[in-house]
C-alpha cells in the first residue's frame, strides 16, 4: 500500500473515532440513553475503579448497562450542580483520550465532589468498545458518605 493511502486510511479512522466520541459526548450531555445504547458495542471493556460508597459506580459490560451509567449518575446528583469540562481531546486511530475536570453535588448528602478526569475510549466499527475512566474516586466517595454526628 502506498504511503499516501496509509496516511489517508489512518486519517479517516481517526476522523471516524472523533465523530463517534463527539456524538457520545452530545448524547451524554442530552441524557439520551437510547442513543448511548446505540453508540456502545454489545460488549464493552468498561473500567472504572469500584467504589462501594458510590451507587452509580459499579462493573458494567453491556451497551444498555454502560449507557445507563449517565442516568444513574443524574439520579444521585444534583443536575444543576453538575459540571464537566474537557481541555484535552486526543485521537490516535481507534483510540481517543479526553482529559478535563468534573464536579457535582450528591443529592442524598448535599456534599460536593470535584477533581480531574481522564477518559480513554476505543471506537471500532462505529461503536465504543472500550470505556476506561480515571477520576478522583476519593472525593466522590467522601461526598457520598453521610456526615456522622457525635
Amino acid at each position: 500500500m502506498p504511503v499516501e493511502s496509509i496516511a489517508t486510511t489512518a486519517s479517516s479512522v481517526a476522523e471516524a473515532t472523533r465523530a463517534v466520541v463527539q456524538e457520545f459526548l452530545a448524547a451524554r450531555l442530552a441524557g439520551d440513553t437510547g442513543r448511548l445504547v446505540a453508540l456502545f458495542a454489545d460488549e464493552v471493556d468498561w473500567l472504572l475503579a469500584e467504589n462501594p460508597a458510590v451507587p452509580w459506580i459499579r462493573p458494567r459490560s453491556t451497551a444498555a448497562d454502560c449507557a445507563a451509567q449517565g442516568a444513574e449518575l443524574m439520579e444521585h446528583t444534583v443536575p444543576e450542580d453538575a459540571r464537566a469540562s474537557v481541555d484535552t481531546f486526543l485521537v490516535d486511530g481507534t483510540d481517543a483520550v479526553l482529559m478535563g475536570h468534573l464536579s457535582g453535588t450528591v443529592r442524598a448528602t448535599g456534599k460536593s465532589f470535584e477533581g480531574p478526569f481522564a477518559l480513554r475510549l476505543t471506537v471500532e466499527d462505529g461503536r465504543i468498545t472500550r470505556h476506561h475512566l480515571y477520576e478522583n474516586g476519593l472525593s466522590i466517595a467522601e461526598a457520598c458518605t453521610p456526615c456522622v454526628r457525635a
